[in-house]
């Protein structure tokens, strides 16, 4: 056990931990050892999809895990190919069945497909009635920018309580953060150690990864840090919540081992400054 993670408290007053696992490329046969582990080292957050197509073994690995349910927040998210309010409802039930759980924590549209917005106007009032029912704790959205989310508030009159985009040093998402705060959405990062800089097929190289960035790497060595940890701190001293993905039983250790040291302001700001304003992900405008 390396620490604990603090909360953060959404929009409906759902406390949810602000650092968790990310479970994207995790193969399925990995994927309930790396869930376990976690769970067993104090994460407390679980973050997956439907398109990932890991949700059996999350929910197996929550179980191998023997931490009570009540004490885990589980995220998973609807996939295009289900958007529209009778698919969004049989797709829910479709990942709870898989995930093996009677209720879900955050139920989160995976991209706000501008181009068919009318289906995911639907699909989000099918999340509203999943919380009216009380299956699901929080709604929210992915990968929004401001345009989508104050679209999606206009058109629905419900204001999500987290918007998980990509947010890493390179691409600080200055503007969707602050219109995130304005209207109390949580920000939540995936791939916020700039992996997908990396990963991403038609991507960049691998001399676009914030790990290697000499900033990050000199506020390492000062604090005996890896740089992986002074990002994901990075991340926490923003009120952000970072996903971090791993199924390597010393990273996902080493990932949550961040709540013993604290960036100086002048740390934080320099951080903010190797931001490239370039996104290494899908564009949502053309998703």
């Amino acid at each position: 056990m390396t620490g604990k993670s603090p909360t953060i408290t959404l929009n409906n007053g759902v406390e949810m931990p602000a650092l968790g696992l990310g479970v994207f490329q995790s193969s399925p046969h990995e994927t309930s050892a790396a869930v376990a582990t976690a769970l067993q080292t104090g994460y407390r957050l679980i973050d997956t999809a439907a398109a990932y197509r890991n949700e059996k073994e999350v929910g197996e690995g929550i179980t191998a895990s023997g931490v009570a349910r009540d004490q885990v927040f589980v995220t998973t998210k609807l996939w295009l190919d289900d958007y529209g309010y009778d698919s969004a409802l049989r797709a829910f039930d479709t990942s709870m069945a898989k995930l093996g759980l009677e209720y879900l924590d955050l139920y989160l549209l995976h991209w706000p497909v501008p181009s068919a917005f009318e289906k995911t106007v639907a699909s989000y009032h099918a999340a509203e009635k999943l919380l009216a029912d009380g299956r699901v704790r929080a709604i929210g959205v992915c990968n929004h920018n401001t345009d989508h989310l104050r679209s999606l508030i206009d058109r629905t009159g419900i204001v999500p309580a987290v918007n998980q985009v990509e947010l890493h040093p390179y691409f600080i998402q200055q503007p969707v953060r602050e219109a995130n705060a304005a209207l109390g959405v949580v920000t939540q990062s995936w791939s916020p150690l700039g992996g997908v800089n990396v990963y991403w097929e038609g991507g960049r190289k691998a001399a676009n990864n914030p790990l290697q960035h000499p900033t990050i790497t000199t506020i390492a060595t000062r604090y005996d840090k890896t740089p992986a940890q002074v990002i994901l701190r990075w991340h926490l001293q923003h009120g952000l919540s970072p996903i971090p993905k791993s199924v390597k039983e010393h990273r996902i250790a080493e990932n949550f081992d961040v709540f013993d040291f604290r960036l100086t302001v002048d740390e934080v700001t320099a951080i903010d400054a190797i931001d490239t304003d370039e996104r290494g992900g899908p564009d949502p405008d053309r998703h």
